[in-house]
């Protein structure tokens, strides 16, 4: 049938009398194309009524009425059956459609009328045409209203989490293939884009909240699935290019970056350190969040070689030799994607978005495969090169654009489809599931070393690729990004990738990747957040080295140190003044920093910096050849007095646990870095007495 109708009774409750809902849905080709209920609820998705009558429907087919459309039996009628008809109609309903009849009969007996000019009369119950476009029925102002009213709450009373909920429908409706997935995107867009705070914020000079940035991310990230639909047409994808292109020309429209013109300003530019040091922000021209959206417009999915690596399984070339830097095979012959890795691996969301996940998984294997070629190759150039930079000590080698804390996750979506590919539980692969939906409960999910893609080494599988794509973008060396907001994100997004990787228990297989990409790091040179020479202003490595630390630590304690002490450094709050020993105490007023505006999160890295610090003291307890080492890295490493405070304190409480003797190294140590801190006030009282005599 087209049309489903029936009458739903709700029982009495305690407090309230038995009700009758009538309910009447339509469909078009396998689709609930309309609904409506006299229960009068407003939501967006159906009320409880409609989806009962669905499945009795579905579960008692044969207890259900079948009727020929209403425009068969009228055609059977005589002209006295027709009047009689029609008049019983609207004595039963005359309330609600004499109106409307009445309205009927004046035009039919008008010559003249638009009801004459067209041959027939439209019938509900028989269908749609053909040619007639079928999709799920969206209630579009319901979706509007409830989009309106928890932004308006500002982010309270779960709205947030609300919102986000929307957001996982749309990626849901994108799953099953749902037309209505890009639909309700654009009603969801409409209303962030109408939100008055955004004016206001705007006149204000003040940021939005941190959470409601990131529901603007989410919202840039969808419409980059959008837009990347294999098998999307071309007049949809105009369509979509037009409104996002509208949309971005909007004044309030907020930045990718989060600034939009009202944090700080990059006082100090950057340090000009060749060819790629930063420009400045102002004269840079702003990407809103849907930038990248318009310009993955222009991207297609016809290039050969990529259909060939997301459609097989079997997809190699063991006689390809071409070596170079862009070689569609590595030494193996498996197959290699070269593109901006950010947006490759949006290919792979967008795959899985879509509901093609064995189509992604193969993408996102030969995106790791290429990763770690590149990594190899970048070790040898380092080789090669080696003597001249440590000669120079400094380097203009650095990734402007890091992979953690990207707009499109570009690591944390690789991670999430090869996770996905290594659950014990198989069913949700199927079903594609979202792994980050997920994370909530993953301590009760298990994860295992499933038979893997032929397109990996002997011993690997999905779950150590996952691995080792995580570690190789953690330990990426990348510039600090401008603005509070980005590198907040930094930080943020480093933390979520680390927990995950918590959530992993590691076996024998595991500790060797741990091993292996620990020794790549340390000996990658610029190319490495861990690396020898690295320019100055590149994000620190403390959160990822002190969780390589403690992975390490029991399989493999000389590695783990060497790690984390080469993460001790701070180099951008290192003096340029001329070097000498910095790590005796009585060289402390030359490191005393130069506080550069542009690094908002200096504090929270400072921070970390103390936590690793504080970790490889512990672990050393009892050694001291390693507490002596410790030491001096904190004293050549760590220039905040208050942090060091902190440190001579916790190397006092480890020293002198109750269920132990006190270890004599470890008081020397916090000894040691108690009269550091004093000798810094004294220094800092000093300068502060000379300045004054000065101005006097």
């Amino acid at each position: 049938g087209f049309h489903l109708s029936g009458t739903v009774t709700e029982p009495a409750m305690q407090s309230e009398p038995e009700t009758v809902c009538n309910v009447a849905i339509s469909f078009d080709r396998c689709k609930i194309t309309s609904v409506t209920c006299s229960c009068g609820n407003k939501d967006i998705f159906y009320c409880a009524h409609v989806v009962a009558l669905s499945l009795y429907r579905i579960r008692k087919p044969d207890q259900v009425k079948l009727h020929l459309p209403i425009s068969e039996k009228l055609f059977q009628m005589n002209r006295e059956q027709l009047q009689k008809f029609v008049q019983y109609l609207i004595t039963v309903h005359h309330t609600e459609v004499l109106p409307t009849a009445q309205k009927l009969a004046d035009e039919i007996l008008s010559q003249n009328s638009e009801i004459n000019q067209v041959h027939g009369a439209p019938d509900p119950t028989a269908g749609a045409s053909i040619d007639d476009e079928n999709c799920w029925h969206l209630d579009e102002e319901q979706v509007q209203e409830q989009v309106k009213i928890f932004l308006s709450q500002g982010g309270y009373h779960g709205s947030g989490k609300q919102l986000n909920l929307l957001f996982a429908k749309v990626r849901e409706m994108l799953k099953m293939r749902d037309s209505n997935g890009a639909r309700m995107l654009t009603l969801i867009t409409e209303q962030f884009m109408a939100d008055p705070r955004l004016s206001l914020w705007r006149q204000q000079g003040t940021t939005m909240t941190d959470k409601y940035r990131q529901l603007w991310d989410e919202l840039g990230a969808l419409w980059m699935c959008i837009v990347l639909n294999p098998h999307c047409k071309l007049e949809q994808k105009a369509s979509w290019l037009k409104q996002l292109k509208k949309w971005n020309s909007v004044d309030v429209c907020p930045w990718e970056d989060g600034n939009h013109g009202n944090e700080l300003p990059n006082l100090t530019n950057a340090l000009p350190q060749g060819a790629n040091a930063n420009q400045d922000s102002s004269n840079r021209p702003h990407r809103t969040v849907f930038t990248r959206a318009i310009e993955a417009c222009d991207l297609h999915w016809r290039d050969s070689h990529l259909q060939h690596i997301i459609s097989s399984d079997l997809y190699t070339n063991y006689c390809y030799h071409d070596d170079t830097e862009n070689s569609l095979f590595d030494s193996h012959g498996w197959p290699l994607w070269h593109e901006h890795v950010p947006t490759a691996c949006a290919r792979v969301d967008a795959l899985r978005s879509h509901g093609y996940p064995r189509e992604a998984l193969r993408l996102a294997i030969a995106i790791v495969n290429t990763l770690r070629r590149q990594q190899q190759k970048q070790l040898e150039m380092f080789r090669a090169q080696k003597k001249e930079l440590l000669h120079r000590g400094v380097t203009s080698i650095t990734n402007l654009e890091g992979w953690v804390g990207h707009p499109l996750d570009p690591i944390g979506t690789l991670f999430s489809s090869l996770m996905e590919a290594c659950r014990v539980d198989d069913e949700s692969f199927h079903g594609f599931s979202d792994f980050t939906e997920n994370m909530g409960q993953c301590k009760s999910l298990e994860y295992q070393h499933l038979p893997a893609h032929k397109f990996l080494e002997e011993g690997e599988s999905y779950l150590t690729l996952a691995v080792e794509v995580a570690l190789i973008g953690l330990g990426q060396q990348r510039i600090m990004p401008d603005g509070l907001y980005a590198q907040e994100k930094v930080c943020r997004n480093e933390e979520q990738l680390i927990s995950k990787l918590q959530e992993i228990e590691l076996d024998d297989t595991l500790v060797k990747i741990f091993r292996k990409q620990a020794v790549f790091l340390l000996e990658a040179g610029p190319y490495s957040g861990l690396g020898e020479v690295i320019h100055r202003e590149s994000v620190p490595m403390h959160t990822f080295a002190k969780y390589l630390f403690t992975s390490l630590l029991p399989h493999d304690a000389e590695l783990a140190y060497k790690t984390a002490l080469r993460a001790m450094r701070l180099l951008v709050l290192e003096s340029t003044a001329p070097s000498g020993d910095m790590s005796r105490p009585h060289h402390i007023a030359s490191v005393v920093p130069n506080r550069y505006p542009r690094w908002f999160t200096l504090s929270h890295i400072e921070s970390q910096q103390c936590e690793l610090a504080s970790t490889m003291l512990t672990a050393a307890k009892g050694d001291v050849r390693r507490l002596e080492t410790v030491l001096e890295s904190i004293q050549k490493n760590i220039h905040s007095s208050s942090h060091i405070f902190k440190l001579a304190q916790d190397a006092f409480k480890i020293a002198t646990l109750m269920d132990s003797l006190p270890d004599i190294t470890l008081l020397k140590v916090s000894l040691e870095l108690g009269l550091q801190v004093f000798l810094f006030i004294i220094i800092t009282v000093e300068e502060r007495n000379l300045t004054q005599c000065w101005w006097v």
